[in-house]
């Protein structure tokens, strides 16, 4: 148990490298859309204006026999809102990031930790990891997409980087951090 919870460590910290090569360097750009600063500029505006508080909203409210005719009509959009902002340059976030994938890397961990006595080679733990990482990854990441008309560009982005996310840790603990059974050879 020892093994795994260092193992869930070390896949926190590994998680937030490939986090980091994903949304912390120009890769990233491959995953937004881009608007102008003053069209930026006017859209906070608006949020400002019109939003009552942190919260997801969906523009138009389809709720609402007004707001379906719009949301029929277009443009629609789901909007991530925070009404205080936040500094991008550091700071308790990524502290509280970080923890969230250690978190996550303890969770594979100590999954792959009740399957050891019976999935005992690497190969076979491997598939697991890859398996379930990509169900996870493609039912979150996708959803948006498919039942939100979301954009698919982001989404196979946030994808990748969430399998890659979520398959560097659980083959890193999967091949050093699990107890091999008495005679097993490691591959």
């Amino acid at each position: 148990m020892i093994r795994v919870l260092i193992g869930s460590l070390a896949g926190g910290v590994v998680m937030f490298l490939v986090g980091f090569l994903f949304w912390a360097t120009p890769l990233n750009k491959l995953a937004f859309s881009s608007a102008s600063e003053q069209q930026t500029a006017n859209v906070q505006l608006a949020m400002a204006n019109n939003l009552p508080h942190t919260g997801r909203y969906i523009v138009p409210d389809p709720e609402t026999p007004g707001g379906t005719v719009l949301y029929g009509k277009g443009p629609v959009a789901t909007v991530d809102y925070n009404a205080a902002g936040f500094s991008t340059q550091g700071g308790s976030w990524m502290l509280g990031g970080f923890i969230h994938e250690v978190v996550v890397a303890g969770l594979i961990g100590f999954s792959l930790l009740a399957v050891a006595g019976r999935v005992v080679d690497f190969e076979s733990r491997a598939r697991l990891v890859i398996g379930f990482s990509a169900a996870g990854s493609v039912l979150i990441t996708l959803s948006d997409p498919i039942w939100m008309h979301a954009d698919w560009g982001f989404a196979i982005y946030n994808l990748v980087a969430c399998m890659a996310m979520l398959i560097a840790p659980g083959l890193l603990i999967a091949r050093w951090f699990l107890p091999r059974p008495v005679g097993a050879t490691v591959h």
